[in-house]
């Protein structure tokens, strides 16, 4: 993939980012749902995430190990990362150009409501896996 450019809905945040795959996930944890209210669409960046500038960024931490980002202008969902860095996955639709994308994996399965559902198959994941892959990576660091 090659860096592409996103910015927010009033256009204060502006950002460069690189995905790592051409592969958008959807988170439905109840803090995405209620934080971009409904399903988290998003793609990893790695550690790739570079603003224009932060003063209009606001950010939440939203767990001992992993902070949400937004707009503190227009209060567009931004990112889901962790607190080190190392992750950065941010909202699909705040890239000017997304490119070719495919809808690939569903995590929190487990809390998704029962008042929607997609057509694509994924590869989908429950909370408790999500938490052990993350263990894993960590231990691995």
């Amino acid at each position: 993939m090659t860096e592409k450019t996103g910015r927010c809905l009033c256009g204060s945040v502006k950002f460069k980012a690189t995905p790592k795959k051409a592969e958008v996930g959807v988170c439905h944890c109840s803090m995405c749902r209620k934080s971009s209210a409904g399903p988290f669409f998003a793609i990893d960046c790695g550690d790739s995430l570079v603003f224009d500038d932060e003063t209009t960024l606001g950010v939440y931490g939203s767990s001992e190990w992993a902070e949400r980002g937004f707009c503190n202008q227009c209060g567009s969902t931004i990112f889901w990362r962790l607190k080190d860095g190392s992750a950065n996955i941010l909202a699909i639709d705040l890239f000017d150009d997304p490119g070719e994308l495919k809808l690939d994996h569903e995590v929190f399965i487990d809390e998704k409501p029962d008042y929607y559902s997609f057509a694509e198959k994924t590869h989908q994941l429950t909370g408790k896996q999500v938490f052990d892959m993350f263990a894993a990576s960590q231990e691995s660091k």
